[in-house]
């Protein structure tokens, strides 16, 4: 996996799709140190109704998710760039502690600094719930394997 330094704007097509599987791989590691590193040290966040500044807020933020989002499968698509954002849409897939399952949608706007860590992430997100049969994502918890239909794959 790419160190989030690796690829920097200003971003091209190939660029662009390399920064959203670097993030989507990153993500599915829930290692919340590991995640945060792709961040400018202030970087600023809206997650939801949530606003997040600097990796120690990331951190915490992102510890306290995966202790609820259990079994969390994540996959990004780009959906459009400039020279220094990028946006997504994604989809991930998670159970409750009582077992409940949920698909959240959602579209992030990122915009990067010069040596290509964010340092602005806007995330609008919301959750439906789904039966265990509704399922879309079963690999391995971890990085989707690259043979694993993404998101463009899944239309619902």
């Amino acid at each position: 996996m790419p160190k989030p330094t690796d690829i920097k704007p200003p971003f091209t097509r190939e660029t662009a799709i390399r920064k959203v599987q670097a993030a989507e791989d990153g993500w599915n590691s829930r290692d919340p140190a590991k995640v945060s590193l792709a961040y400018s040290i202030d970087s600023q966040w809206r997650n939801r109704d949530t606003f997040v500044t600097g990796r120690n807020q990331i951190v915490e933020f992102l510890t306290g998710k995966w202790e609820k989002e259990l079994e969390y499968r994540l996959t990004k698509q780009l959906w459009a760039f400039t020279e220094n954002r990028i946006a997504v849409r994604f989809q991930y897939e998670y159970r409750d502690a009582d077992g409940n399952w949920f698909r959240a949608y959602g579209n992030e706007n990122w915009e990067f600094d010069d040596d290509g860590l964010m340092r602005r992430r806007e995330a609008s997100i919301n959750d439906y719930a789904i039966e265990d049969s509704e399922r879309k994502f079963h690999w391995p918890l971890g990085p989707r394997p690259a043979d694993t239909p993404g998101l463009e794959e899944h239309v619902k």
